[in-house]
């Protein structure tokens, strides 16, 4: 049995299945030119294909990564990324009701400390953690007690085989360099490198040459 044959003007009013598929991936937000990366795992040996966004900044190249960067830069300024100059971190003064809010849980804590009895010591803790709440609503930040909970500690052990890394004066500063190109513009570029040391073996395209021998 023959199939009959559609008309070529009814093929062409069709939409294409690639077209359909890239209106999708724009309506949730999904990258329409994925770049398609190999990733090994150095212990088994197998590698495997992922898709990462494009990170394409012009819409005409790919509209949902566009946007994305789009409001990462309003994120970003938003933040002060764009600033010149240290942005002002003095506390503003207290107000008065701060300041009573304040006082008034000096008053609760000092008769929590006089109850002798666990049910009114209880019914005292209660008040106060309702009035530490009260106090961050009213637009101050941290406890009045100070840190109540442990600080966490984190090494900074290194390996003694390994080389010393070249360390950089800490500034205190929370502004980016600021970079000047030949026609006068001024850049200060929002922009992490991550490099690989010559002794932890030859790396291409993200991958270790010898998995074997790359430390």
């Amino acid at each position: 049995m023959t199939v009959p044959r559609t008309p070529r003007v009814v093929r062409l009013a069709q939409p294409l299945a690639r077209e359909v598929v890239e209106e999708i991936a724009k309506l949730h937000g999904v990258c329409i030119r994925p770049v398609a990366l190999k990733r090994l795992d150095i212990r088994t040996g197998k590698s495997d294909i992922i898709d990462v966004p494009c990170g394409a900044t012009l819409d005409s190249k790919c509209g949902p990564c566009a946007r994305r960067n789009r409001f990462l830069r309003m994120a970003q300024c938003r933040e002060g990324w764009h600033l010149e100059h240290e942005p002002i971190t003095d506390p503003a003064p207290a107000t008065e009701n701060q300041r009573w809010l304040v006082e008034f849980r000096a008053d609760l804590q000092a008769r929590r400390d006089c109850a002798t009895d666990e049910d009114e010591a209880a019914d005292w803790d209660q008040a106060i953690t309702e009035l530490d709440a009260e106090i961050n609503r009213a637009g101050m930040r941290g406890n009045v007690v100070g840190r109540t909970t442990i600080k966490r500690n984190r090494t900074t052990k290194r390996r003694q085989d390994a080389p010393d890394l070249p360390k950089r004066k800490m500034a205190a500063t929370t502004l980016g360099r600021a970079f000047e190109s030949g026609d006068g513009k001024s850049y200060r570029p929002s922009l992490f490198v991550t490099l690989t040391l010559p002794s932890y073996g030859k790396v291409l395209n993200g991958t270790p040459v010898d998995p074997d021998t790359y430390n």
